[in-house]
């Protein structure tokens, strides 16, 4: 019987091909009508450790998360078999490469040392050898798996000789064994394969050809194994207009459609990728009407955060992007932008820290941190995004909160979202508005910090205003002054654009609620957590338990008022989920509202939180009572 849903794992060396796999396969899974999500989990080294592609397909729906035990492991060498054999299902799919039969665990020199004990204790408690060929009897005989042993060396030698390649060229193409082998075991159509090809490889016909010609060996190859449990069924999505998309791209699609024109950033992972994509449709047009788009790689992220205000200055929608280490040399600049109430914009992908800490992995630790950054106290907006189409909107919503109360936003995200590629649909642009604020040309009178108003109208650097801009304390006009009467209105005149904040933005905007009214269960979470934390209300409702989720979307004003009732007004067992240890979000809930009832879910490993995981944790909850779960699956 056709699939409608099944979970996989792709893994292989870093810059083997992995990510032109995904790639491949997503645009023919888009193509065939079938949703995806997939997370891309990586070494920080460039070349040569362990990498995967998690990933989960359905014929109805474009999924939301993740979950494990998968259906269908397919490797590209043999450390993907010694890591990854646990998460395979019993009766699930293995494609491998048979020349590595004989390989042995310890001959793996990439295996970091406390795995390697790890999956060593495991081989020996189950009584196998720490070779490929042993792993592989077990699975078959003793756990019902599927094995598809492919010998890659024979099929690649094949192609080559066939287009002339050599040894060196054609070992380049592995990654086209995963994907002939992934889409005949799902029964993707030709068609569909061929369009994902030719989208990837735009204008080499040469490089389509040859995939296609790798792939088709491998389909007809596994039909000899006459595995046709992971088979799809018809697909329910449809074949209307979606996008395949990255977090890094969707925001780079938003800031865009929001009339970005100038974008600094010092590359940095994972925030890097959203200034590639801009570098694309960068350009310059000093024509009338013309609008430009100028992306700069700046020395350092002092010079990012600094050159982003100095075009704010100058009237552009600017911004900035970066991740945990670069938005700590930034924070000066920050404390400016505050201080002279500049419109920026900083784009914040968080990843495993402390210091370096896990430079390619996942993170929300860095909540707190957004929220008070700085020396001094000035205001400040933090907005999260749950999923890629949030993240879009909330790239237009960053730069109109920004210029119409003069602040700098912090548009909070993380790796789960920028690495995962998924479909989206096409954003609704007629309900995209663009909102500048207070703007005047000024006069010979024009006060920059104008007093009597409580956000003052903005003149730009080469308008007909006369305006300064210090470091220091100054007056209206912007000169230099540490009168203390001055300080207490200029001080207060800054800070109380939060309550302002506060109270003209609706609480739509600042929360969302998902589920009934009165749940047993009430998880509270913001960014990519929602997606999980949706899926998770479904599976504990098919367990019957009734349970919500409250997804956090403005952190900063805290929403208090609206918190504080909704939590005041649930007689719920309130579970707080976050990626970090502290799970700060619990924390900040508590001092904004004085609610303390929470429980916790913290997972810190730079994995994401995966469904049957979370699921778990929730009933441990109600069980057992405790007051926090500590999660850590995953490779």
């Amino acid at each position: 019987m056709p699939c409608s849903e099944i979970s996989a794992i792709l893994g292989g060396p870093q810059g083997a091909g992995l990510e032109t796999s995904m790639a491949v396969l997503g645009y023919a899974l888009a193509r065939s009508g079938h949703g995806f999500i997939a997370d891309r989990e990586y070494f920080s080294n460039i070349k040569g450790r362990h990498s995967y592609i998690h990933l989960r397909i359905s014929s109805k729906s474009v999924p939301r998360s993740l979950t494990y035990p998968v259906d269908l492991i397919a490797a590209m060498d043999p450390e993907t078999v010694f890591t990854h054999f646990d998460d395979l299902r019993d009766g699930g799919v293995l494609i491998y490469d048979k020349a590595t039969n004989d390989k042995r665990l310890d001959s793996i020199l990439s295996v970091e040392e406390p795995l390697k004990e790890r999956v060593e204790g495991r081989l020996t408690s189950l009584g196998l050898e720490p070779k490929i060929s042993s792993l592989v009897s077990y699975l078959r005989n003793r756990r019902s798996v599927k094995v598809i042993d492919l010998n890659y060396a024979e099929i690649l030698s094949i192609v080559g000789r066939k287009f002339k390649l050599s040894p060196q060229q054609v070992s380049r193409y592995v990654s086209s064994i995963l994907i002939g082998a992934v889409s005949g075991l799902l029964g993707l159509d030709e068609e569909s394969l061929t369009y994902g090809f030719t989208k990837h490889f735009r204008g080499r016909e040469d490089l389509v050809s040859q995939n296609l010609e790798i792939t088709t060996l491998v389909r007809n190859a596994i039909a000899d194994y006459g595995v046709n449990e992971l088979i799809l069924e018809g697909p329910g999505v449809g074949l209307e207009e979606l996008l395949v998309v990255s977090g890094n791209d969707v925001v780079a699609i938003g800031k865009i459609i929001g009339g970005l024109r100038y974008q600094s950033y010092y590359p940095i992972t994972p925030a890097a990728d959203e200034s590639f994509t801009l570098e694309k449709y960068e350009k310059l047009d000093v024509g009338d009407g013309g609008s430009s788009l100028i992306v700069i790689q700046t020395e350092d992220e002092i010079a990012a955060i600094t050159s982003a205000i100095g075009a704010s200055l100058t009237g552009v929608r600017s911004a900035t992007a970066t991740s945990g280490p670069g938005f700590s040399l930034m924070v000066e600049g920050l404390s400016w932008a505050g201080m002279n109430e500049v419109p920026v914009v900083i784009t914040y992908y968080q990843r495993g820290g402390p210091s370096t800490g896990l430079p390619t992995r996942g993170s929300q630790s860095d909540l707190l941190f957004s929220v008070f950054a700085g020396h001094g106290e000035f205001p400040r907006v933090v907005l999260s995004s749950g999923d890629h189409l949030e993240a879009l909107y909330d790239a237009v919503e960053a730069f109109n909160i920004a210029e119409k109360y003069q602040l700098p936003v912090i548009h909070l995200l993380d790796k789960f979202l920028a690495n995962t590629l998924t479909l989206m649909p096409l954003p609704d642009l007629n309900n995209v508005l663009i909102e500048r604020g207070l703007v005047t040309e000024g006069s010979e009178a024009y006060k920059r910090f104008d007093l009597s108003s409580q956000v003052s109208p903005r003149a730009y650097l080469g308008s007909k205003a006369i305006m300064w801009y210090t470091g220091d304390e100054h007056d209206e006009l912007g000169h230099i002054c540490e009168d203390p009467v001055n300080r207490v209105r200029m001080y207060s005149k800054r800070m109380k654009k939060l309550e302002l904040i506060d109270s003209e933005i609706p609480n739509s905007k600042k929360a969302t609620y998902f589920g009934s009214g009165n749940p047993e269960v009430l998880m509270v979470g913001w960014g990519s957590v929602k997606g999980v934390a949706l899926d998770a209300v479904e599976t504990l409702k098919n367990k019957g338990i009734e349970a919500a989720y409250l997804q956090l979307r403005i952190l900063w004003p805290f929403p208090s008022t609206y918190v504080s009732e909704l939590l005041s007004s649930v007689d719920s067992t309130v579970i707080v989920v976050e990626h970090s240890y502290v799970v700060q979000l619990a924390d900040l809930i508590t001092m904004s509202t004085g609610f303390r009832k929470l429980r916790r879910v913290g997972k810190f490993t730079g994995r994401p939180i995966y469904l049957s995981e979370l699921v778990r944790a929730v009933e441990e909850i109600r069980l057992k009572g405790v007051d926090k779960v500590v999660l850590g699956y995953g490779a």
